[in-house]
C-alpha cells in the first residue's frame, strides 16, 4: 500500500525506538531508550523487543493525562487537588472546556501511536528471527498483536476514525477499518497465546489467551456485535483459568496482583521496585498535611450518591478514601487531608505516594467479563442468562438479586452494575458515550455535553505538523 511519507512530529517518531524498564521479572532487561543499527554494547532479542512495548505501561503518561481523559472526565470523578492547582489542563477537562491544546490527549495520541510502533517493529524483527522453537516464536508476536491492538482500542475508542500507522501517517482509516484491524490483531494472539497457567512463574503477567478472547470480546461489545462478544464471554468464563475474588475489596490489594481474578494488568511490580507505573499512586493519593500524594482525581458527589441509592457499601468503601477514616492496613487518613474523599484503587500500601509506583494497573478481570457476557446476552433476548451474570457480581457485594425483569431495565441495571462495578478502572467515560448516557449523565453531574464531545479532539501539535489531517468535528 502506497505509505504517505510526510513528516509527522508525533506519529511518524513513534516507531523509531525501543525501551524496557525493570517494571516486572520479564520486564528486567537492559535499558534501551533508542536501538542503532550497529550498536555493539546490548544484545537485543525479540523477547527484549516485545518486553519494551510492555514497558510503556509505565511512563508518566499513564499517572496523569490517562486519568484525566478516562475517569475526569466522568461523572465518577473530579479534579481534586487545591482549587488553585489546575493540574495542567486538567480543570478543563474536568469541566468539559478542554480544547486541541489540552496536552493531556497530545501525551497520550503521541504515547499510544509510540506504543503501537514498537509492537509492529517486535512483530516484524521477531517474523524475521532465527528463532526455531515455532511455538515460542508465535507466542512473542501473539503478545505484540495483543499490545497493539490493546493501544488502537484506545485510540478508536476516543478519536474515531484515526490513522492506521503500517498503512498512512494523516488520511484517517474509517472506524470500521481500525476496528476491523484490531480484531485480525486478536484473532492472531488467542491462536498464538498460551493459557495463563502455562505460563512460568517468571512470565506472569503476559498476554494470554484468555486476555485476548476477553479484550476481542469487549471490542465486539463496542461494536453491537453481541452473540460475539457473548460467545468469547463464555469461553473466558467457562476456561477454568480464573474465578471471581471472593472480597471484593481485596482485588486492588498486592496479594490479588496477577490473582485469580486477574486477566491483564500493566505492570508494575519486580523483585525490587524500580520504575513501576511512574507516580499512579502519588497523583492520586491523598493531599494535604496527613497526606502522601496530589490529591488529583477524586470521586464525585454524584459517585458517593450512586452507591449510597444502591446501599453498596462494599464496593463504595473499597473504591473510596474518605477524610478521617483508618485504611484497611492501619494508616490513617488525618482530618488535615485536602479533599473529602481520593481514589482508593490507586492506593499502595506499601509505596503509598513514592514516585516509582509499586501498583499494578488493572486493565482487565473477570468481574467485568461477567457483566459483558450479562450485557451481550440482554440484548439477544437471552434476559436469564443475563440476568444470572448481573447478579453473580450483585451477590459478591452482598447486594440483592436485581428487580429487573424486561430487556429495557435489565440493561439500565447493567449499565448501573458496571458504574458500581467498575469505577475507577478508566472505562467510565468510554462506556458512557458508547452507551449514549453521557448527555443525561454529565447534565446530572453539573455539566453540559455536546456532540463533539463524543470525540476527542485531534491534537494541535499533529493539526501543526499534518495541517491536511481532518479534525473532528467542533473543535
Amino acid at each position: 500500500m502506497k505509505f504517505n511519507k510526510l513528516h509527522i512530529a508525533l506519529i511518524l517518531t513513534a516507531g523509531l525506538s525501543m525501551s524496557a524498564c525493570k517494571d516486572s521479572a520479564f520486564l528486567d532487561v537492559p535499558s534501551q531508550e533508542i536501538v542503532e543499527e550497529g550498536d555493539k554494547d546490548q544484545v537485543y532479542t525479540p523477547e527484549s523487543y516485545v518486553n519494551a512495548v510492555y514497558g510503556m505501561f509505565t511512563d508518566w503518561n499513564y499517572s496523569f493525562s490517562y486519568v484525566a481523559i478516562t475517569d475526569m472526565l466522568s461523572d465518577n470523578a473530579d479534579k481534586g487537588s487545591s482549587p488553585t492547582d489546575p493540574g495542567g489542563d486538567k480543570q478543563e477537562i474536568d469541566n468539559l472546556m478542554y480544547t486541541s491544546s489540552s496536552g493531556s490527549f497530545g501525551a497520550l495520541w503521541s504515547h499510544w501511536y509510540k506504543s503501537i510502533g514498537r509492537a509492529t517493529q517486535s512483530i516484524e524483527l521477531t517474523e524475521s528471527s532465527t528463532i526455531e522453537d515455532a511455538t515460542y516464536k508465535n507466542r512473542l508476536i501473539g503478545e505484540a498483536k495483543f499490545l497493539r491492538a490493546l493501544n488502537y482500542f484506545y485510540l478508536v475508542r476516543g478519536w474515531g476514525d484515526v490513522p492506521i500507522q503500517s498503512q498512512d501517517l494523516i488520511i484517517r482509516a474509517p472506524k470500521a477499518e481500525v476496528y476491523a484491524y484490531i480484531i485480525k490483531d486478536l484473532k492472531d494472539a488467542i491462536e498464538a497465546l498460551p493459557l495463563k497457567s502455562a505460563y512460568a512463574s517468571k512470565d506472569l503477567g503476559r498476554a494470554t489467551k484468555g486476555a485476548a478472547q476477553a479484550l476481542l470480546s469487549k471490542v465486539y461489545l463496542y461494536n453491537q456485535n453481541w452473540n460475539e462478544a457473548y460467545t468469547l464471554a463464555k469461553e473466558v468464563i467457562n476456561s477454568g483459568q480464573y474465578g471471581l475474588e471472593s472480597k471484593y475489596e481485596v482485588l486492588w490489594r498486592a496479594s490479588s496482583e496477577n490473582g485469580t481474578e486477574s486477566i491483564f494488568e500493566f505492570q508494575a511490580r519486580g523483585e525490587a521496585i524500580a520504575h513501576g507505573v511512574q507516580q499512579y499512586s502519588e497523583v492520586q493519593g491523598a493531599r494535604g498535611v496527613t497526606g502522601w500524594g496530589w490529591g488529583f482525581n477524586t470521586p464525585s458527589e454524584n459517585l458517593l450518591k450512586a452507591f449510597n441509592d444502591e446501599k453498596d457499601d462494599i464496593r463504595r468503601d473499597a473504591t473510596i478514601i474518605f477524610r478521617g477514616e483508618t485504611l484497611w492496613d492501619g494508616r490513617v487518613v488525618g482530618t488535615g487531608v485536602e479533599n473529602p474523599m481520593y481514589n482508593e484503587k490507586a492506593y499502595s500500601s506499601a509505596n503509598a505516594g513514592a514516585a516509582d509506583g509499586d501498583k499494578n494497573v488493572r486493565y482487565l478481570r473477570l468481574g467485568e467479563v461477567y457483566l459483558i457476557l450479562a450485557e451481550a446476552a440482554n440484548e439477544m433476548g437471552n434476559t436469564g442468562e443475563a440476568t444470572t451474570a448481573l447478579n453473580t457480581i450483585r451477590t459478591r457485594v452482598k447486594l440483592p438479586n436485581t428487580t429487573a425483569t424486561n430487556q429495557a431495565d435489565l440493561r439500565k441495571a447493567i449499565w448501573k452494575e458496571r458504574r458500581l462495578e467498575l469505577a475507577f478502572e478508566h472505562d467510565r467515560w468510554f462506556d458512557l458515550v458508547r452507551t449514549k448516557q453521557a448527555p443525561e449523565a454529565m447534565k446530572a453531574d453539573g455539566k453540559t455535553f455536546a456532540d463533539k464531545h463524543y470525540l476527542f479532539p485531534i491534537p494541535y501539535e499533529q493539526l501543526t505538523q499534518t495541517p491536511d489531517m481532518v479534525k473532528n468535528p467542533g473543535y
